[in-house]
């Protein structure tokens, strides 16, 4: 590989991705067109939130089945940036292209969102592979903040541009969002240099065998971790509960509150401010009690998320609650990505995080589904209560994890 040296301008375009591709995650996964599959779409149907649930599972599994191909194929051809530069062009253009959708319009809606969140979440893994190329072991943490702060800003700017366009009509926000993404990642494609040699592609089927001959084998041999293996079943099942509160909170806050698309999006500016102060204070409980204890921490608060949401009544109830989740959920994520470093084997990194990614993506293919059962069936408030389950149980098996001195330190 190329030993170009990284320049901050580098680093910057290699943030902007995050500032980009949080437009989709914020206002389309989260806020607007999921509020509007539900409310809308879906709404002759018996079941529009198991099918927004549904939605997303489908995509993740498509990530599972098809990122180690797609990764190891970037890899072996030095195309990366190509590849990135794909995933972000085919997110927009199905976000884009939800401005077609409406009452009814069911099926175009579900392949539009799949296809759109399969490449948003295939987009994740091929920005983050640049990462071990623009930072080192002792600034990593440092670059990787970087990333999540342009993140809060790139999902904020989208909601307050959304804010403006839903008053007019919100099928504009969408082709909106799909601009936004696209030219907000232009610093990327421009700033990020590709520093594997470029070479032809071997036969795509002997590269897929390959992927998941190697995603299999690290499988197998994960239980010989004991710690590792017992952080990430703790990992998979608190993470049920964080991706269900992700994708199902704005159609809570409209069915349950009585929160319109635009009471919706105001609430989520004050929750991504509330993030982006909870991941700052969280930061120094890290530094001086450790990443293990700030998990479980963070984990406690969403255990009271989960209860303060289903038993509050009223809307500013509900406002102190979003506070409570937007304050636990940056922290909860760093420290989940602190104990994996720190667990990881010196001599094998990308496979420990290649673990975390998987374990993330099963999370969401099992979690969303299940609660959309729950609630068309019973009721959103007791999906929203059994959450907590699943906070709890992942709480119960963080509390067991023993890790090096050096994770005390986070």
């Amino acid at each position: 590989m190329s030993k170009l040296p990284v320049r901050k301008s580098e680093i910057f375009g290699w943030c902007c991705f995050d500032f980009a591709n949080s437009s989709f995650t914020t206002v389309i996964t989260t806020v607007v067109f999921a509020r509007y599959f539900e409310g809308v779409i879906a709404k002759e149907t018996s079941n529009p939130v198991f099918l927004w649930g549904l939605a997303g599972a489908i995509a993740n599994l498509l990530v599972i089945i098809l990122g180690p191909w797609l990764g190891a194929l970037a890899d072996r051809t030095g195309r990366k940036k190509h590849f990135l530069a794909g995933t972000a062009i085919g997110c927009s253009v199905a976000t884009a292209a939800l401005w077609f959708t409406g009452a009814g319009t069911v099926a175009l809606a579900l392949v539009l969102v799949i296809f759109a969140n399969l490449n948003f979440s295939l987009g994740e893994n091929f920005t983050a592979s640049f990462l071990p190329e623009l930072c080192t072991p002792e600034n990593v943490g440092k670059v990787s903040g970087y990333g999540w702060a342009f993140g809060y800003f790139g999902g904020l700017a989208s909601l307050f541009l959304s804010l403006a366009l839903v008053k007019i009509d919100v099928r504009l926000v969408f082709p909106a969002v799909g601009a936004f993404f696209i030219l907000a990642a232009i610093p990327t494609f421009v700033l990020l240099r590709e520093r594997a040699p470029r070479r032809e592609a071997p036969p795509l089927l002997e590269l897929f065998s390959e992927g998941w001959r190697e995603t299999s084998r690290y499988l197998r041999a994960l239980p010989q971790s004991a710690t590792l293996f017992r952080f990430l079943l703790a990992f998979l099942v608190y993470m049920m509960g964080v991706t269900c509160v992700v994708q199902f909170a704005g159609i809570y806050a409209g069915r349950e509150f009585g929160f319109d698309t635009a009471g919706v999006i105001k609430l989520f500016i004050y929750l991504q401010l509330s993030a982006a102060a909870g991941a700052f204070l969280f930061g120094f409980f890290q530094d001086r009690f450790g990443s293990v204890a700030t998990l479980v921490v963070s984990l406690a608060g969403w255990v009271a998320v989960a209860i303060g949401a289903a038993m509050v009544r009223s809307q500013e109830g509900f406002l102190l609650v979003a506070l409570l989740a937007g304050a636990v959920i940056g922290s909860t994520q760093a420290a989940s990505r602190a104990v994996i470093s720190v667990l990881s084997p010196p001599d094998a990194p990308a496979e420990t995080f290649g673990y975390w990614g998987f374990f993330g993506k099963l999370a969401a293919i099992i979690g969303p589904p299940i609660f959309g059962l729950i609630a068309d069936g019973w009721g959103m408030r007791l999906a929203i209560l059994l959450t907590g389950v699943y906070f709890v149980a992942g709480l119960a098996l963080v509390a067991t994890i023993r890790v090096p001195r050096r994770a005390a330190a986070g």
